[in-house]
């Protein structure tokens, strides 16, 4: 299963939305979300492409309820207070907008860990745990509009770079 990454999009719309596009272009059925939105109007692009958002609230999104009344508006739409985690297909994922919100025994506990704040892409794996930050959609601080597909089976990550 393919899964689309994002993280800190901070209201830059047409980076959302050609992010979105390649995210429907290569068949993802679910993004996540580390994130930093900002205004509920962020996640219009998700909503117009039909595409299902699991997400949590990062330092910069200071209207959760606008936010969830917004999601709630699209299709499948899902957000929650960082740090949160679920099982998808198997996997254990940790979904956490700053590292320094969980300890080292939490992220072992789980297969991979999406972050964001940094606004820096990596990718690395610790033990069994593969930790990815998709970089920072908006493109805002390095210049650069980033995201990731992540291959669940495989554990393959791959950059999407605008």
């Amino acid at each position: 299963m393919l899964v689309g990454l994002i993280a800190d999009t901070h209201d830059r719309l047409p980076a959302i939305s050609e992010i979105v596009k390649q995210f429907s272009d290569r068949g993802i059925t679910l993004v996540m979300h580390a994130g930093d939105y900002c205004a509920p109007f962020s996640l219009d692009p998700f909503h117009e492409a039909g595409l299902p958002l699991l997400g949590i609230f990062g330092r910069n999104d200071g209207d959760h309820e606008g936010l969830k009344a917004h999601g709630a508006l699209g299709m499948a739409t899902e957000l929650y207070e960082s740090p949160h985690s679920f099982d998808v297909s198997g996997h254990r994922i940790l979904l956490v907008h700053d590292l320094g919100e969980v300890n080292k025994r939490s992220i072992e506990g789980h297969d991979i860990v999406v972050h964001g704040l940094t606004h820096r892409q990596e990718t690395v794996t610790r033990g069994n745990t593969l930790l990815v930050n998709p970089g920072e959609a908006c493109g805002w601080l390095t210049g650069r509009c980033t995201a990731a597909v992540l291959d669940l089976d495989t554990k393959h990550v791959d950059i999407v770079d605008l």
